[in-house]
């Protein structure tokens, strides 16, 4: 059985899950239907969570904590696969740092260029600590527009209170990056170190001030801050998704220097339906599973349905 609840953010809302710690390891349940234990904050937890994944798996089962599959992944740079577990190669964007000048020498001219223009046209990057005002700032972006990349932004809408307490995790361990367009906030990042790794677990600027290319500028600083602080890789979520090669976000990535890298997810079934589902793949979600040309029309769909909704949401504001 579980020994708590906890909240976590998932599709940018606050939710209760179960929650039992294992060898001092948080492990939540998600999921409606197929539930799916997982490692809390995976991405950011130090170390090696999960280091004998039998004994692991053991310990969850022994708790019956009511999961039908668990999943843990490797790591950067320990990307080879080391377990007989049924395996899903996800991905990375990753910036394997050095110096500065190579990332910015290895760049495309128009990147550098955009770099360039987001100091002439007025924005002015900096490291900045984490404070109301920030916060404030970040409110501001996240209501700016009800859409963003073709979908509902999980964001709009939220108080000061919630973009406080959100922003406000792993505080010890993270550096906030910020732009402004004199006192107004058009951009920021969020970045959190995790031993070597730096990974950037948020990254927002003003569709309004896209022009001055805050987003180009915050970047450049990113890989500034890592790379004084010794870090051996940046990360910016995954490089592709939906196996989209062609996605606008993966080609924006590319041009600034990221790198596709895959490592392996493994998924455990604990339960007969976790067997049948990891069999028909059934955990990685419909937009693994369909074809290319299914996927792109629902996307594609999807896309201008919320673009003609973002219109009406705005209307709505006035």
């Amino acid at each position: 059985m579980a020994d708590a609840t906890t909240q976590v953010t998932i599709r940018g809302k606050q939710t209760p899950v179960p929650l039992v710690c294992i060898g001092g390891v948080d492990v939540i349940v998600v999921g409606r239907y197929l539930k799916m234990a997982m490692v809390k904050d995976e991405d950011y937890f130090e170390g090696v969570a999960v280091k004998h994944p039998q004994q692991f798996v053991a310990e969850i089962r022994r708790r019956g904590i009511g999961a039908d599959i668990f999943s843990f992944a490797q790591r950067i740079p320990d990307i080879g696969r080391h377990y007989d577990h049924a395996v899903y190669w996800d991905n990375v964007a990753a910036i394997q740092l050095s110096d500065y000048d190579s990332w910015w020498n290895a760049l495309p001219q128009e990147t550098r260029r955009n770099v360039r223009l987001a100091t002439k046209r007025g924005t002015n990057v900096s490291e900045v600590p984490f404070s109301d005002e920030l916060v404030r700032g970040i409110v501001g972006i996240y209501n700016e527009i009800p859409i963003r990349q073709g979908r509902r932004f999980w964001h709009y809408g939220k108080d000061f209170e919630t973009a406080k307490r959100e922003n406000g995790t792993f505080l010890e361990r993270s550096q906030f990056i910020a732009a402004y367009c004199g006192d107004e906030l058009i951009g920021f990042i969020k970045m959190v170190y995790v031993g070597r790794l730096v990974s950037i677990m948020q990254i927002l600027s003003k569709a309004s001030h896209h022009e001055r290319r805050p987003t180009n500028a915050m970047i450049a600083k990113a890989v500034e801050l890592a790379v004084s602080r010794d870090a051996s890789h940046l990360l910016y979520c995954k490089y592709v998704y939906h196996r989209n090669y062609s996605d606008a976000l993966t080609e924006f990535k590319r041009r600034n220097g990221f790198q596709e890298v895959k490592f392996p997810r493994y998924f455990v079934p604990l339960t007969l339906q976790g067997r049948i589902a990891v069999a028909l793949r059934l955990q990685l979600g419909l937009a693994e599973i369909l074809p290319r040309r299914v996927l792109a029309t629902l996307l594609a769909a999807r896309a201008k349905f919320n673009s003609a909704s973002q219109g009406n949401i705005l209307l709505q504001r006035v």
